[in-house]
């Protein structure tokens, strides 16, 4: 009954006309990025971040869950009609989708896409309304060791799950590490690795890095491929209303997904990637129609579509209860936070009530404006799809570097944009992750703090962080995380 009475105050504040005017922008933004191919929330987000600063925080953050939300939903458009996925969580998507608009039933694997989504998103969010507090009463039981050692199941997780090894993931945090040990030592006072130069005392900026990573290194490496073209872009035929029979093989596999996406996007870089792939499996083996899956199974559209989007809330709930990021747009999110000074946990529902509920509320709101801007206008975000390349990648460009320098009207930090971007680009260039750079870089410092917190309360004693049984629990965690992808490796290949 608690959580019933905040979500009410939630809906008060993000029913205010210009909570709802945000709201619209983000979804509608959202659905914009997820028809694009090579964008994405992450990247959004970030470009974001210089320009949304002098807002509200409640209207930033609504605006922001709006354009995850919105990705996901507008993924599926480009993964069903051309056979690439807008954002990774809808990869799955293009097995059967596309192959269901060849056959000229594009309008029902959008329909399916869409209502599932709405389903699985408002199911989602409801239980992050109802699981959020529960979760903030055991973050209150944390000290400093059990933090210290959450934030090395997030550095493991990240790290592991998020590259092509675990050596590249590893690689790319202690990047993220060593750009957060610059500036000033929180603690001892201490200039540390600035180098003299005066603009480096106050540390290197979280925006200015995820702009960099996400935005600019991005789009250099989108103009470095020699294989960009104009996809083929199958047409919408048939009606958008479902069929009695594709309504009857589609909710189960709506309610199947958001059951298998929910729990999987709340755990340590669960994301969307493997809810979506996990739930295609499960419908194939449930299916007694095995033969049709990957030539235009209903089932294998609804089913993944529905878990990235439960996935999305998910991914929500060791953000705001934990300040844990469980995936590349929630490590921009936390930066978001930061931005704003403010710092995601237990406390977070205490001091910002009206932040965290109206976000949750506004979930809601922009989930039912979704399902309105995605089923009748479908054939109108079709024709983003003729944009070209070339433009965007430049738009992308131009609209970082003016974003950071507006921001701070700084030389310095455009300087150390253009080298995080060029960095952003080398690491995609050799296939290492982005995500663990921006996760070191706000975490360290935090993980930093908390270790030697739990060392001087524990007089210099080690064995602190295992006499606790909770932190002895997340720091075992943390190595079957990282040693966990290369046993399953071996085993795979022997």
């Amino acid at each position: 009954m608690e959580a019933l009475g905040l979500l009410a105050h939630g809906f008060a504040v993000a029913l205010t006309p210009v909570n709802l005017a945000w709201s619209l922008v983000g979804v509608t933004l959202g659905t914009f990025i997820g028809v694009l191919p090579g964008i994405g929330p992450a990247l959004t987000i970030a470009l974001l971040l210089p320009v949304t600063y002098k807002l509200d925080p409640t209207a930033a953050f609504i605006i922001f869950g709006g354009i995850y939300y919105g990705a996901m939903y507008g993924s599926s458009t480009t993964s069903i009609l051309i056979n690439t996925p807008g954002e990774t969580g809808s990869i799955v998507t293009t097995i059967d989708g596309n192959q269901m608009a060849r056959q000229g039933r594009g309008a029902a694997a959008l329909a399916t896409a869409a209502i599932g989504s709405f389903v699985a998103g408002s199911i989602g969010t409801i239980l992050l309304a109802f699981l959020a507090p529960e979760a903030v009463k055991l973050a209150l039981l944390f000290g400093p060791a059990e933090y210290f050692a959450l934030m090395c199941v997030a550095f493991a997780a990240i790290s592991s799950m998020l590259g092509a090894s675990v050596r590249r993931g590893l690689v790319a945090l202690f990047l993220g590490l060593a750009l957060g040990l610059v500036g000033i030592d929180q603690q001892s006072g201490q200039a540390r690795y600035a180098f003299g130069i005066l603009e480096l005392l106050d540390g290197v900026g979280v925006v200015i890095v995820a702009v960099g990573l996400f935005a600019l290194g991005e789009a250099l490496y989108l103009a470095s491929r020699p294989d960009i073209r104009a996809e083929e872009i199958v047409p919408i035929k048939g009606s958008l209303m479902m069929t009695p029979e594709e309504w009857r093989r589609s909710w189960k596999p709506w309610l199947r997904g958001t059951a298998i996406g929910f729990p999987l996007g709340a755990l340590p870089a669960g994301g969307t990637e493997l809810p979506t792939f996990l739930s295609y499996r499960v419908e194939r083996d449930l299916s007694t129609r095995k033969e049709e899956f990957g030539h235009g199974a209903i089932e294998g559209v609804a089913g993944p579509e529905a878990a990235n989007n439960a996935a999305v809330a998910g991914v929500l709930v060791p953000l705001l209860t934990f300040g844990l990021p469980t995936s590349a747009t929630a490590a921009i999110m936390l930066a978001a936070f930061q931005q704003y000074g403010i710092n995601p946990g237990p406390l977070l529902f205490v001091n910002n009530p009206g932040l965290v509920w109206g976000l949750i509320a506004s979930l809601l709101i922009g989930n039912l404006m979704l399902l309105v801007l995605n089923l009748p206008l479908a054939g109108v975000w079709v024709r983003l799809l003729h944009i070209p390349r070339p433009w965007l990648q430049g738009g992308i460009v131009l609209f970082a570097v003016l974003g950071v320098y507006g921001a701070s009207r700084a030389l310095a930090d455009l300087a150390i944009l253009i080298g995080i971007g060029l960095l952003g680009f080398g690491l995609r260039r050799f296939d290492y992750p982005l995500a663990p750079v921006v996760v070191g870089l706000i975490l360290g410092p935090m993980a930093e703090i908390q270790f030697r917190r739990a060392l001087q309360i524990a007089q210099g004693d080690y064995g602190v962080f295992l006499d606790k049984p909770i932190a002895a629990a997340l720091l075992a965690l943390a190595l079957v995380l990282l040693v966990a992808p290369s046993l399953f490796r071996a085993a795979r290949r022997k």
